[in-house]
Order: structure tokens, then C-alpha cells, then sequence
């Protein structure tokens, strides 16, 4: 088992409040990801949980249990952290069984454990290297399965893959997705990268200034978003805001998202000029500088060949055009 319940959790540095109340309830065998920019609160949130900070008020309830003031090592949770905090002079087998040992856990048990566990992470011919000769990649693997180990009631994630470059990201994004569902251990997954988020999670958290935002699935966030923060921060490019008086709208902030605008070189509701052309292979990003809207980015499936300085018409998909109140909420 590994609910959780974060019940009107705060946390204040000082004057300075960092969480302003935080609810939030995580079923067992859930992939939950955190997500927002930086300073938002989300790896406040992860340390409190996890018990390496103390929450000001409110409790942190861990299978039934209010574990709010019970030491970290007891809160049967296990930590990966951005840095690999891998012992240099230790082998991969060593790294991975160390908090075992220091748990005296017998050495057979240690030993089907990190064999279970270098199986699903694909690490048994590294099992006697050092961290020194390990990819990055690899190493990050260990500190996964240093973690897969101890089968916590909890796995945290602290942005895990930042360190990496862009491919291994991706690999080691599919990794931690596989090893969820081969564990069905329930994850706490932090990032202030939207497209982890969406790839990973089965239910999203947007933090914002210490509160919550919007909670809900990736493609219900995308489809459906609450406001206008969450609006541009889920999805990739980001959604084009243009003020709706520019357009004659009542609505203060109207927003739609780059695939959701078709162009043509003759006709169309907002005239513009190219600025720029991203060619990405399957996607052509087009920046035009509108009449009407401003500067908005529209993303083209597949290649569209636009030289700066030529003229385009964009159009707005009415069915996929969303509008924001002055207090940010979204129009019904």
C-alpha cells in the first residue's frame, strides 16, 4: 500500500510563505507528477512529504498513518534525487544494497533484491563497476535502483532527469514509466518540465506560487485547463494570449494553442508577418507578427516552407479558442 493525504499542509521560511495550504490525495499505485516554475513550491512539497522538512501546519497521512512529525527513515519512502549521490569508492551491487546493510537485512535478501531490481533497470553488467565508470544515464539508474530496493510505500522524484542531456532524458523518462508499471508502487514525481509531466503522470498537480492550480490527467489539463496559468503552461509550444478588446471580445484574454491556428497565404482572420521559421522535421513552428493579435506562434504538422517577411493569414479554430475573466478563470 502507498496512499497519501496532504491535508492543508503549510510551510513558511520565516515571513516568507513557500506552501499556503496544500490538499491533496494520492491513491495507491498512482503515478502523481508536481509541476510548475521555479520557486512555485513543488520540491517544498516533495521534502515535507518525504519528512526532510517540517510543515508549519496541516499533516502528511501515509497509509492511514499521520506521519507529520515521524523521522524520514521511518516513513517508509525512498528518495531519488537530481544528484546521483552514488559513493565513488563503492561498486554499482555495493551503492545499491548499502542502506540495506546498514539496515541489517540479511545478505540473501540483499542480493535477490538488487537482483530483482539491476533486472528491471538493465544494470546487472555493471553490477561490479564503480560510479566513476559509469554514463550518467547508468548512473541515475543506480540511484533508481538504490531506491527500488528498500520497496518503499512511497517512491519521490526530485527532478531525476535534469543532469541528463536531451536523449537520455527520454530514455530514462521510458525507464522510470516502465519500471511504475512493472512495480505498481504508487510515485511522487517533481519537475518543472511540462512534457515530463504529460508523459509520465496519470494525474498532474500545477503548483503556482504555493497553491494548487489544477489538478486532473494530462490530456483533461490540456483539454480543459482551469485558468489562464495552467492554460500556458501545459502544452508545448505555448498557448498564444492576445488581449480580447484587440478583437472585439468581451473576454479580457483570449487563448489558443499554436496546432489549433491554420494558415494560408490569401485570405484568413488575423493578417501577419513571418518573423521566424522553427523547421523540426515533423513540425514547422511559424512566428507571425499580426495585425490584429500580436505576435503568435503557430505549429504546422509536418514541413511548410514561409521565408521572413512573408505575408500570412492565421485562423483560429472557434471549437478550440478559449477565453479568461479578468481574474484569470477560464469562460464557460
Amino acid at each position: 500500500m502507498g496512499s497519501l493525504n496532504i491535508e492543508n499542509v503549510k510551510k513558511a521560511f520565516g515571513p516568507v510563505e513557500v506552501l499556503k495550504g496544500i490538499n491533496l490525495e494520492v491513491t495507491d499505485g498512482e503515478f502523481v507528477v508536481f509541476v510548475g516554475p521555479s520557486g512555485c513550491g513543488k520540491s517544498t512539497l516533495l521534502r515535507v512529504i518525504a519528512g526532510l522538512e517540517d510543515s508549519t501546519s496541516g499533516r502528511v497521512v501515509i497509509d492511514g498513518q499521520d506521519v507529520s512529525a515521524t523521522p524520514p527513515a521511518k516513513r517508509g519512502i525512498a528518495m531519488v534525487f537530481q544528484t546521483y549521490a552514488l559513493y565513488p569508492h563503492l561498486t554499482v551491487k555495493n551503492n545499491m544494497g548499502l542502506g540495506l546493510k546498514q539496515a541489517n537485512t540479511p545478505a540473501a535478501e540483499i542480493d535477490r533484491r538488487i537482483g530483482i531490481a539491476s533486472s528491471m533497470l538493465s544494470l546487472e553488467p555493471y553490477l561490479e563497476r564503480r560510479p566513476a565508470e559509469l554514463s550518467g544515464g547508468q548512473r541515475q539508474r543506480v540511484a533508481i535502483g538504490r531506491a527500488v530496493v528498500r520497496e518503499p510505500k512511497l517512491f519521490l522524484f526530485d527532478e531525476p532527469l535534469s543532469n541528463l542531456d536531451a536523449a537520455l532524458r527520454v530514455n530514462t523518462r521510458l525507464e522510470i514509466a516502465q519500471l511504475h508499471r512493472r512495480l505498481k508502487a504508487t510515485m511522487i514525481y517533481v519537475t518543472h518540465d511540462q512534457v515530463e509531466a504529460m508523459t509520465l503522470a496519470d494525474k498532474i498537480v500545477v503548483l503556482n506560487a504555493g497553491r494548487i492550480e489544477q489538478i486532473g490527467g494530462p490530456m483533461e489539463l490540456y483539454n480543459s485547463p482551469a485558468n489562464e496559468f495552467v492554460a500556458g503552461f501545459i502544452g508545448s509550444p505555448k498557448m498564444n494570449f492576445v488581449d480580447g478588446a484587440r478583437l472585439g471580445e468581451t473576454a479580457k484574454t483570449i487563448g489558443v494553442r499554436p496546432e489549433h491556428l491554420t494558415v494560408d497565404p490569401k485570405s484568413g482572420a488575423w493578417k501577419g508577418t513571418v518573423v521566424h521559421a522553427e523547421h523540426l522535421g515533423a513540425d514547422t513552428n511559424l512566428y507571425l507578427d499580426c495585425e490584429k493579435a500580436g505576435l503568435i506562434t503557430v505549429r504546422i504538422f509536418g514541413v511548410y516552407d514561409a521565408e521572413p517577411g512573408a505575408t500570412l493569414y492565421a485562423t483560429p479554430d472557434p471549437a478550440k479558442t478559449y477565453r479568461f475573466g479578468a481574474d484569470g478563470k477560464v469562460l464557460k
